[in-house]
């Protein structure tokens, strides 16, 4: 079994090494970012391949882009994937007020007039991937990583490298944009984000369409941006939408 976490520097690091635990023995390995997928590893006894991810927002997304190669390759007969992130520090929060990252009105305005950054927020999630279950729920069928590479600034996002990773993730799939019906977006709520990620979205999935609309939304609008453990957190909340809505018992969720 392989163990993929997707995680950015800790919180408890600060936490720990102001109270007297930071002293023991076991600090050093409390809050490591490194560590977190081998502790898994080792309270389970799971032998299979082990790796921590930190990009960033997208870390939980390559955390289960790595529990998907594994599997194909079969590194592993199953694979656990997952993303965490807790809010510990004052520090880190401001931080990131500081850089203008976040909502002075405290909450994220997805793709909205009122934009102004977004709200920080908690997430732990966890995915259990098994590599060809005939009857299994829910289907992965494809991913794909790609990187910005050069756009107005380190942290501002590029649209025509978002839809090449749009592009490259339905080629891996074998989809058609077309056969999109539902889609969970990263949307922050900054100004400048939201609008380059919609003109993406809108140039590989609207853009083939004839009539059939692309349901389109972000967890951030209602639970705050998860910061590592986004992807997955946005992922498991459209599994909880379409459980709602009548899916019947035995179709397949690609």
């Amino acid at each position: 079994v392989g163990v993929s976490v997707g995680q950015w520097a800790s919180e408890f690091g600060s936490v720990l090494a102001a109270s007297p635990a930071g002293g023991s023995v076991y600090s050093s390995t409390g809050y490591s970012c490194s560590v977190t997928c081998g502790r898994v590893s080792f309270a389970l006894g799971l032998h299979g391949p082990c790796a921590s991810y930190d990009t960033a927002c997208s870390a939980s997304l390559l955390a289960n882009h790595g529990s998907v190669r594994a599997l194909q390759r079969l590194e592993c007969e199953s694979a656990l994937s997952a993303g965490v992130n807790m809010i510990l520090d004052p520090a880190a929060m401001r931080g990131n007020a500081v850089a203008g990252f976040t909502s002075v009105r405290g909450r994220s305005h997805t793709f909205d007039t009122r934009a102004d950054g977004y709200a920080r927020g908690e997430a732990i999630d966890a995915f259990a991937c098994r590599l060809g279950e005939g009857d299994a729920a829910v289907v992965v069928l494809g991913s794909a990583v790609r990187q910005d590479g050069r756009s107005a600034s380190l942290t501002a996002p590029n649209g025509q490298a978002q839809q090449g990773v749009l592009a490259a993730s339905l080629a891996d799939a074998q989809l058609a944009a077309a056969q999109a019906a539902v889609l969970e977006a990263h949307g922050t709520g900054t100004a400048l984000g939201d609008p380059i990620e919609a003109g993406a979205v809108a140039s590989i999935f609207l853009a083939p369409r004839s009539s059939a609309p692309l349901v389109a939304g972000s967890l951030k609008a209602n639970a705050g941006h998860t910061e590592p453990g986004a992807g997955l957190a946005g992922a498991s909340k459209l599994l909880l939408q379409l459980c709602d809505a009548a899916v019947p018992p035995n179709a397949q969720l690609r």
